[in-house]
């Protein structure tokens, strides 16, 4: 495994029966590394089998000793009646609420149940970006955000700590050339 936090060699997956592979790559610290690729083709499989919710049919998945993931969804859950302000989900996925970047902090102080999808998807992939895991996976960040929120989520993606990691699905070409140190095009 050399310097790779995660090495994905020959992956084969999906659920009942495969949908995509097989694909290889490397990740190592401080890259950026795009999935592109059309709907369907098995971009946020690939993410789901390494955090072990998709079914792997071959191939292997190493991690480095001790590597710590943070999974950034794409299309995270808003709970309807849970009574967690964002300060408290900040703290769940790692991140320390008083290191907030000032764009989400006035989510800070708000029940979930009252931010709107944008505000939900800003809180929850900032979360995952200022978390302490090595590799944060993300899974079309781009969605359900503004202007200034994409603004905030391409800076933080420009000042990624070099000892860190970030596979980035999207199916959007240019944020994948503008953020990436290295994509690869993921088909079925």
């Amino acid at each position: 495994m050399n310097n790779s936090l995660l090495c994905v060699n020959n992956l084969v997956a999906g659920y009942s029966k495969p949908v995509v592979g097989p694909v290889s790559f490397d990740v190592t610290a401080g890259q950026v590394l795009g999935l592109g690729g059309p709907n369907g083709s098995g971009k946020s499989t690939i993410l789901r089998s390494i955090t072990g919710m998709s079914r792997i049919f071959s191939g292997t998945i190493q991690r480095a000793e001790d590597l710590t993931l943070a999974h950034q969804w794409q299309r995270p859950e808003l709970p309807p009646e849970l009574a967690l302000l964002g300060r408290e989900l900040y703290a769940l996925l790692g991140a320390d609420p008083s290191e907030a970047p000032s764009i989400i902090q006035p989510l800070m102080a708000l029940p979930l149940y009252r931010m709107s999808g944008g505000q939900f998807q800003l809180l929850q992939t900032l979360a995952c970006l200022c978390s302490t895991a090595r590799v944060v996976l993300m899974d079309e960040p781009t969605n359900n955000l503004d202007g200034r929120a994409l603004d905030a989520l391409s800076a933080m993606l420009r000042e990624l700590d070099a000892s860190r990691a970030v596979v980035l699905v999207s199916h959007e070409l240019s944020f994948l050339e503008e953020h990436c140190t290295d994509w690869i095009e993921v088909s079925s």
